[in-house]
């Protein structure tokens, strides 16, 4: 029988894209397109990977150091196009539903903290599949963008959660620094966006190789 109430955390916050969403690779090549699009010098695999999790704007801007600010619009205008011509090749991993069923039932308060825009998660978690899933999300485009600890905050105290019993789950080390800088403690997926060394820093938890890895460790220690 699942445990009536949760045993250690209160709210569990997960990102979204690289740690729910299978969406890492192509992201990354949006990116890199959107940037060559406008003019400037493709990014490098991991250097298009390493914003992921930011804001979108604050994203691209970092990942095109060579763009002007002024083409920053058209930038975003060219990796939305990328992106919604893939947008139907993006799937949950494997196992994500069997893993937030369980931790609801377990009656754990469960939302999302992503870089993404509000009209963007709006549209993922309107299907069939995850309508209802989660209590509670913020988005870069209502708050302040990762690593600023605004999200955690304001779904914090959107469910009267303590930090102590708050976890955030992500792939990126913005998304376990936005954690340490809202003084909850954190699991890092390696699976995502960033290489799991980069988490070393930042003292998660735990880092989880496969969804079926972060469900066992949640199951046993959440």
């Amino acid at each position: 029988m699942p445990s009536p109430r949760p045993r250690r955390f209160d709210l569990i916050a997960f990102d979204w894209d690289g740690t729910l969403f299978d969406s890492t690779r192509i992201i990354v090549r949006c990116i890199q397109q959107a940037v060559v699009d406008v003019g400037g010098r493709m990014p490098s695999e991991k250097e298009a990977a390493y914003v992921i999790g930011l804001g979108l704007m604050q994203a691209l801007a970092h990942a095109a150091p060579d763009v002007p600010q002024a083409r920053y619009k058209e930038l975003g205008a060219r990796y939305r196009h990328h992106y919604i011509a893939h947008q139907n090749d993006l799937s949950l991993f494997d196992g994500v539903l069997p893993l937030l069923t369980e931790l609801r039932a377990r009656h754990h308060w469960l939302a999302v903290a992503t870089g993404k825009s509000r009209r963007g998660l709006d549209d993922v978690l309107d299907t069939v599949q995850l309508k209802g899933m989660f209590h509670g999300s913020r988005t870069a485009d209502e708050t302040a963008g990762k690593p600023h600890p605004l999200m955690l905050q304001e779904l914090m105290r959107e469910f009267g959660a303590e930090p102590r019993r708050t976890l955030m789950i992500g792939d990126t080390t913005h998304d376990l620094q936005m954690a340490v800088n809202a003084g909850c403690p954190c699991v890092g997926v390696s699976y995502g966006a960033h290489e799991p060394a980069d988490f070393d820093a930042l003292e998660p938890l735990f880092v989880a190789r496969s969804v079926p890895d972060l469900h066992a460790w949640l199951l046993e220690n959440a």
